[in-house]
């Protein structure tokens, strides 16, 4: 497996939009710093990390534990990203905010069009969301070493119109996609390794069966249900059909064991430039 598939499988999903809010804590701003707050750290050659509001320990760690009850179990124990939440030490949000102006928004209204619910929380919680938050970026920052994921621009490698020739021709991308039709606008919908998951693994593709019975008729649609004995699917209407699968002849179609065949042919080079092409859909 070459590199920028391991990079799909592993990495991170890409990180939240930026957003703002009424200062939550502006009264506060110029106030004196609170005995056993953290101070401001510098490492390395990153220089020093970002300002923001002086959070105390106990803050920190009353975060610590609603992050865990509310949060934890989509974007990670430790806010470096789960199994559908975004990695938010790497977020532009967190890195823009200083006192809870740009997390509490998100906190406040959800991201409902990414999944994410709104949360009924007090001032004081969601400030200790955000010490929390900020004191996980910190770490993650003053690390040296090895890379934290991949940024959208690492991405931007291949050449489009090498893409756009192997997507029409060598490659028979048209035979199933369409940069008009179901590929319309995809980079808007989806960016970066999102995008990348996408076009190697489309893990939302619905596979389809066509059925045809011993009396001749043929019933087309997505699969509902298949195993040893049964096949089943919904028509046009939504209706379920199932028969036995001893019963009838059937042909299953799964665009997503379309895509895992294309990668033993796939070189890098291809698959850049894919990408590249891809990347223009918007």
């Amino acid at each position: 497996m070459n590199l920028l598939t391991k990079c799909a499988v592993s990495a991170a999903l890409l990180t939240m939009a930026s957003a703002s809010l009424p200062n939550l804590t502006a009264q506060n701003a110029n106030a004196p710093r609170p005995q056993g707050a953290r101070p401001q750290v510098t490492v390395g050659s990153q220089g020093p990390m970002p300002v923001h509001a002086k959070f105390t320990e106990q803050q920190i760690e009353n975060g610590g534990t609603l992050f865990l009850q509310n949060c934890a179990f989509c974007h990670g124990k430790d806010a470096s990203g789960g199994e559908s939440g975004p990695d938010l030490t790497r977020s532009k949000v967190v890195s823009g905010d200083k006192e809870g102006e740009g997390i509490g928004q998100v906190v406040r209204n959800g991201r409902l069009d990414k999944g994410m619910p709104r949360f009924n929380l007090g001032d004081s919680e969601i400030l200790s969301l955000v010490a929390f938050i900020h004191s996980q970026q910190d770490k993650a920052m003053s690390q040296t070493g090895n890379r934290k994921g991949v940024e959208e621009s690492d991405l931007h490698t291949g050449n489009a119109e090498a893409g756009k020739k192997y997507f029409e021709t060598t490659g028979g991308c048209v035979k199933c996609h369409s940069a008009t039709g179901d590929l319309a606008k995809v980079a808007t919908r989806y960016s970066g390794l999102q995008l990348l998951e996408q076009m190697l693994y489309p893990k939302q593709a619905k596979a389809t069966v066509s059925v045809k019975t011993a009396s001749g008729q043929t019933h087309d649609g997505p699969l509902e249900y298949q195993d040893e004995f049964h096949i089943g699917m919904k028509d046009s209407f939504g209706m379920y059909h199932s028969w036995p699968a001893s019963a009838v002849t059937f042909k299953v179609s799964n665009p997503a064991e379309q895509h895992v065949e294309i990668m033993s042919k796939y070189t890098d080079k291809d698959m850049h430039d894919v990408l590249a092409y891809i990347q223009t859909l918007k």
